[in-house]
């Protein structure tokens, strides 16, 4: 069977790394299960130690109807941490028609405080002690901070994605963005200068240390996992199917990628496209396919169930990403998981969760973008070539791995805890 290891890139969080399955066996169940026992040593050691009562903070819950990679993200942690018998809590901002608490998959969720407010809320129920102590915390760096390590007076860590920079002043307006900018660039490296920081790759844990400013001992990376439902199907579109999927936000950049399938459609008359996710953008985009006269083969359907989402990966002949800035774009190794390769941006974290001419292909967005598009829907070799290794990619990284690597920071927090 394959070990599994939980490895540290300095003193902080830990990396977990992963050696071959065996022979014969398969290669993302045989992960998962040398995964899974590395994850309960870890949890039993956490409980030998006291540490059974865990808060997880974030800005927003999974039923949040803008949730994407990060909150599904803490989700699976949270999920998995309880299955072991740990008390776990997830803090975060209220969702409108949904109630304050819930519990979820074995886990609580606490939900209060407006977009902005929960900030401000959650540090002050924090200092009050509001819903008990926990034994430990971990936060959701997700741009704002929370300011852990200020009010937090047990063992703590922090999870950052990404670095947001110039999509600041993407997503807000100016005054907004500068706050953002500010809080992260310029508060966060003075309170987060001694504190343990994973992130998911290591092009994001690079820009920590050299835009943040975090002190590279202390920054680590543990990896995004993928869920064992995205495995291969037995067909594939009858026609080039490219399939995309994300939040409908500016950051996303999806009118460029409808612009890359407009030129590329031109090489390729029978392409279709799937574009699926809810958000801000929709009308803008929408407006952007009617333009190019492209309704009847470019589709929007909105936020999809999962077997709607695994049956698109696997009929499509490629994953899209036009992203501008990723912490790692989950569902590059989902569709992975599918065998489905990937052409997307050469940007921070589709550099870690796409192999370069292995799984995928790293380019800059335009008409180079489209000519990618465009050489991997033309090119069988090329296509089985990429779609092999993105199967290989994906089915080393399993969520039980993402687990024990975050909980294994919190427990080393813990025994170094003043």
């Amino acid at each position: 069977m394959a070990d599994v290891e939980v490895l540290h890139s300095g003193k902080g969080a830990p990396t977990v790394a992963r050696t071959a399955p065996d022979a014969g066996q398969d290669p993302h169940q045989a992960h998962r299960v040398a995964a899974v026992a590395s994850f309960e040593k870890v949890a039993a050691r956490a409980l030998e130690m006291g540490l059974r009562k865990l808060s997880i903070i974030a800005w927003r819950d999974l039923d949040d109807p803008e949730a994407g990679g990060s909150e599904l993200h803490a989700h699976q942690i949270a999920s998995i941490w309880a299955s072991a018998g740990l008390d776990v809590a997830v803090r975060t901002s209220a969702v409108a028609g949904l109630s304050a608490t819930t519990t979820r998959d074995g886990y609580r969720v606490l939900r209060k405080g407006g977009r902005l407010s929960v900030f401000p809320r959650t540090i002050l129920s924090g200092l009050a002690g509001r819903g008990g102590r926990p034994d430990g915390l971990m936060e959701i760096w997700h741009g704002m901070p929370f300011f852990l390590p200020l009010w937090a007076r047990r063992p703590h860590v922090a999870f950052a994605h990404h670095v947001h920079a110039e999509t600041w002043r993407v997503i807000l307006s100016p005054s907004l963005a500068r706050v953002g900018e500010v809080a992260e660039l310029r508060l966060a490296p003075l309170v987060y200068r001694r504190s343990v920081v994973m992130t998911d790759s290591e092009s994001s844990r690079h820009d920590l240390v050299s835009l943040v400013g975090l002190d590279p001992d202390l920054v680590s990376v543990v990896p995004i996992g993928v869920d064992p439902m995205f495995t291969p199907g037995r067909e594939r579109s009858p026609v080039p199917l490219v399939v995309a999927t994300g939040r409908l936000v500016p950051v996303k950049r999806f009118e460029l990628l409808i612009d890359a399938l407009v030129a590329a459609r031109r090489s390729i008359p029978e392409l279709h496209a799937v574009i699926m996710g809810e958000g801000v953008d929709r009308p803008r985009l929408e407006a952007r396919i009617a333009e190019a006269g492209a309704e009847g083969w470019i589709e929007l359907p909105g936020r999809v169930p999962d077997d709607v989402l695994v049956d698109t990966y696997r009929r499509a002949w490629v994953l899209a990403s036009t992203s501008q800035r990723e912490g790692w774009n989950m569902t590059i190794t989902e569709a992975g998981g599918c065998g489905t390769p990937s052409v997307v941006t050469d940007i921070v974290g589709h550099r870690d969760s796409v192999a370069n001419g292995q799984s995928g292909l790293l380019i800059e967005p335009g008409e180079a973008f489209a000519a990618a598009l465009v050489r991997v829907l033309s090119d069988t070799d090329l296509r089985e070539h990429l779609a092999k290794g993105a199967l290989a990619r994906s089915q080393a990284l399993t969520w039980e791995a993402t687990a024990a690597g975050t909980l294994s920071a919190i427990v080393d927090k813990a025994q170094n805890h003043d």
